[in-house]
């Protein structure tokens, strides 16, 4: 605090930035990997607000701390509006940064020509995601999420759908499964051989009345699908090739580590389910090429309350995503959302939805320690890394605290009606309030409480989203192309052009483009040799 005083504090700490600013190169080759890091809500001031808390929680003032994320040298802004709302919902700016197209709200992996609900609207209207086309070209892919792994962030890159709702057949009108629309739970299994599924959504993947593994005494937590379909068996199913399933291991019975060996080129690879934390674990990194962790029967729980005994960590599970994808010699790609920090999308999503800041801002400070968990697990020259958000908040901190003052602390004065508020307010939300004909009184302890709900000037059961534009933070090959204010979908053309995508595989600095929806391909010539000692070595038990 001292040196803060002094000019020369400041002078040298900007000659030190401004020397590392000059020295910067661009990445100019294409790269191998790409993960994109998505907070759900995750607006300027939520990454503002969580920077001080993650520093006060380490026994600072806060406010000059520095989240992994913002060490990334390329940032850009993005305008986040749809093409039929000016404060969007997850699912149109998901399609927006996963397929390259602004879209409808409410509606996934679609172009505008669809309408939300109309199920014959879908047809010939479908947009694919960068993850898609990740896979067709030989990369191995993966998404990550601490919501439901069919939620409409998640969901926009692997699914078409006209309803971001329709998570199983159970949600859907009779009409559409009429017209010949699938939910978003069984597009999960049959739309595209995604390598690694993280998150939560249990309940929509299996039959109705199915006991759910964890709460099996609970009717509301189990399976609800009306079609009689397994997808987590058929999930696993697919991967193996007929007759050499692992011996033991029945179809339909999803035990923690319940493993199914399929053959693919160049020999024996797996498909594996698990359902807690001790599941996930037991994960062999090495000899897994496909793995299903299904964490809850929906949302995953806000990390205040996570059991950290069951329930994996974004950070765990982002490391074990990393570790499987980053075998393949022709690279990954991987999705993180963090939807906790508001309430109908990521727990970022929640926690802002309901006005609940600290649960919100603890879930970015974990999407932040996710990030840099990634940098060590990857290499900057040939991952590139991208950090941003869906959409924003109507979550404010203001009110001229002091220096240090804790960020879930109060004003220094009262406002006008004579009573205390916290610094961080919502502009509207459950947190409005009435009490003996005027505003409640805010008070400490109580304003540091995790469930602590801030106030909000206009009643809503669910706090709204924000339309102001949002981060994009890069490091790695192509970062430099994240700069100025972008329209969103232009992330997805970059992702595509740094890794050589459609519809950019042909550029300058591409190899020609592999094609391969099942993983890498092989030459025919010595897997007829390969498969008898394959099979003959596993029929003798080894």
């Amino acid at each position: 605090p001292g040196a803060e005083k002094t000019t020369d504090y400041w002078n040298e700490g900007a000659r030190r930035r401004l020397e590392s600013a000059l020295a910067l190169q661009p990445v100019t080759h294409r790269a191998k990997n790409i993960i994109l890091f998505m907070g759900d809500g995750m607006g300027l001031p939520t990454v503002s607000a969580a920077r001080i808390y993650q520093g006060q929680l380490a026994g600072g003032s806060g406010e000059d701390n520095v989240l992994a994320m913002e060490t990334f040298p390329h940032v850009a802004l993005a305008k986040t509006y749809s093409i039929d709302r000016q404060v969007p919902d997850s699912a149109g700016t998901g399609t927006a940064y996963l397929c390259g197209v602004k879209t409808n709200a409410k509606t996934l992996g679609l172009s505008g020509a669809a309408v939300y609900g109309k199920c014959h609207t879908a047809f010939g209207n479908e947009v694919d995601s960068i993850l898609h086309r990740a896979r067709l070209a030989g990369k191995s892919v993966g998404i990550v999420t601490t919501t439901r792994v069919q939620h409409a962030s998640p969901g926009a890159s692997y699914a078409h759908s006209v309803s971001r709702s329709w998570y199983a057949d159970a949600n859907m009108p009779k009409e559409a499964l009429r017209d010949g629309c699938k939910d978003i739970a069984y597009q999960l299994v049959h739309n595209t051989d995604i390598n690694v599924i993280l998150g939560g959504g249990r309940m929509y993947m299996t039959p109705k009345e199915t006991p759910d593994p964890e709460y099996p005494d609970d009717p509301a937590q189990s399976g609800i699908r009306k079609d009689g379909l397994d997808l987590i068996s058929e999930w696993l199913s697919s991967k193996e090739v007929p007759g050499l399933a692992q011996r033991g291991a029945v179809p339909g019975h999803h035990r923690a580590g319940t493993s199914y060996k399929h053959l693919v080129c160049p020999c024996w690879q797996s498909a594996q389910y698990v359902w807690d934390k001790k599941g996930l674990d037991a994960v062999d990194d090495d000899s897994v090429s496909h793995l299903m962790g299904l964490f809850e029967p929906k949302d995953m729980k806000y990390e205040l309350n996570r059991n950290t005994s069951t329930d994996p960590s974004i950070v765990d599970m982002t490391e074990k995503a990393i570790r499987i994808l980053r075998k393949n010699p022709n690279g990954f790609f991987l999705f993180v959302e963090v939807d906790r920090l508001a309430h109908a999308g990521g727990r970022i999503d929640h926690g802002h939805h309901s006005g609940r800041a600290k649960q919100a801002l603890m879930e970015t400070i974990m999407l932040d320690q996710a990030v840099a968990r990634a940098g060590k697990l990857t290499d900057p020259l040939d991952t590139l890394t991208v950090v941003t958000a869906d959409h924003s908040h109507v979550f404010s901190f203001g009110g001229n605290t002091l220096r240090g003052n804790s960020i879930f602390g109060l004003a220094p004065k009262k406002a006008k009606d004579k009573r205390a508020y916290t610094s961080i307010l919502y502009g509207n939300g459950p947190g409005y309030s009435v009490r003996d004909g005027g505003r409640p009184a805010a008070s400490l302890p109580a304003a540091e409480d995790k469930d602590y709900r801030q106030q909000a000037a206009v009643p809503l059961d669910s706090e709204t989203h924000g339309g102001e534009d949002v981060a994009v933070l890069a490091q790695g090959p192509m970062a430099h192309l994240f700069h100025g204010v972008q329209e969103q979908h232009y992330i997805a053309h970059v992702l595509a052009y740094a890794a050589c995508l459609e519809p950019y595989a042909a550029e300058p600095g591409c190899r020609a483009p592999r094609r391969a929806s099942h993983g890498p391909r092989c030459s025919p010539q010595p897997l007829l040799a390969l498969l008898a000692l394959c099979l003959a070595s596993y029929l003798a038990g080894g």
